[in-house]
């Protein structure tokens, strides 16, 4: 079974189009923000998804919209294609070294949605990306996604490394999560639901 969602949200201020392939395939990112679009393939290379983003937004305005409403759909569609979380490990966890900086993610794909972010960006912006973005993008992704993420930048001194390495953490951290176990009935929870 194809673990994919394909989906489509316009708004005033953006229209984004994402599809989403949990087991790999073919890599395609356009945002608008050069910056954004690079963080977006890593993710998905890193966590070994296939990963079609289009969104136009109010890029006059600032990346704000263009990035947060990206991580709401990039969010709902991870959840989309995970209907029954049923054989996956649910966990996930990793550091991520990036030159002087380093990461760490968790995360839990429980139905339960939240977000814990510690980083704190010396510089304000990485090209045309806002660095106080970041939080905005997960926090987006994770209440919508319906995981439980858990990011810290524990050092760094150039931001570009220290989101770089937050998302390729991030990354590793789901591409673990929503490994298959050899049971593909298997649900991970004693309660028996997420």
């Amino acid at each position: 079974m194809e673990r994919y969602a394909s989906l489509h949200r316009q708004t005033k201020e953006t229209d984004v189009t994402v599809e989403l392939c949990l087991d790999g395939g073919e890599r395609k990112i356009s945002t608008g923000v050069g910056f954004f679009d690079h963080m977006l393939t890593a993710l998905a290379v890193h966590g070994g998804f296939g990963l079609n983003v289009n969104t136009v937004g109010d890029w006059e305005v600032d990346c704000h919209h263009t990035v947060e409403d990206t991580g709401i759909v990039l969010g709902q569609a991870f959840c989309a294609a995970l209907p029954t979380k049923r054989g996956i490990r649910r966990y996930g966890h990793a550091f991520i070294p990036m030159d002087e900086a380093l990461a760490f993610a968790a995360a839990d794909i429980s139905g339960r949605p939240f977000l814990v972010f510690d980083a704190a960006f010396p510089q304000e912006r990485v090209g045309d990306f806002d660095t106080c973005m970041t939080e905005e993008f997960f926090r987006a992704f994770a209440m919508n996604a319906g995981i439980t993420l858990h990011l810290n930048c524990q050092y760094g001194k150039n931001s570009h490394h220290m989101i770089e390495a937050l998302f390729k953490a991030a990354a590793h951290a789901l591409g673990d999560a929503v490994a298959l176990e050899q049971d593909r009935d298997l649900l991970l929870s004693s309660k028996g639901a997420l």
